[in-house]
């Protein structure tokens, strides 16, 4: 090898190695579950039903948190979702394992079917004439991509009414 085509093979082979790190600053660090398919807006508690304030069914996304600090809609990969019992929930009693009041199919969506069920309580006393609403029972949501299980979603049921009375007059379930 002469000179005039050493100093082109080393200035290649120094771009080559320089460009090895180009992009790796980018990787995912995390991922989320949100009910927005334009934002990564958290999402804690959702409420599905099939009528009233908590209309179903409800589209749940999947974003990726990557270390530029740029979020992206997971659209089109291979995210897995997974329901399950929320475990410690007092009244969680009512939903059964594998749930059979809520499905969540391959693409994030849940439904709420039979047996309809109202997993929201109203702990309001008289003389109050409105209710005061908690969650009884929950399913719990996740999502899997690439090794990353995001935080839970909790996923109230209110499919059935709720239980009539001087503090809820209406009979509704779950919070308006």
């Amino acid at each position: 090898m002469n000179r005039k085509t050493l100093f082109p093979a080393l200035a290649c082979a120094l771009l080559v190695f320089s460009m090895l790190g180009c992009g790796t600053t980018n990787h995912l660090q995390s991922i989320q579950l949100s009910s927005s398919n334009t934002s990564e807006a958290v999402t804690g508690t959702i409420s599905v039903g099939i009528d009233g304030p908590a209309v179903g069914p409800v589209q749940l996304y999947a974003w990726g948190n990557y270390s530029s600090g740029k979020t992206r809609l997971l659209a089109n990969e291979p995210v897995q979702y997974q329901i399950s019992i929320t475990p410690d929930m007092p009244e969680s009693g009512e939903l059964a394992t594998p749930p059979d009041t809520m499905e969540l199919n391959v693409n994030g969506l849940l439904t709420a079917t039979p047996p309809f069920v109202c997993t929201w309580v109203n702990s309001a006393v008289p003389p109050a004439t409105t209710p005061a609403w908690g969650i009884g029972g929950s399913y719990t949501v996740t999502a899997t991509y690439l090794g990353f299980t995001s935080p839970p979603v909790f996923v109230a049921v209110a499919s059935a009414a709720g239980i009539a009375g001087s503090t809820n007059p209406t009979g509704e379930c779950g919070p308006q």
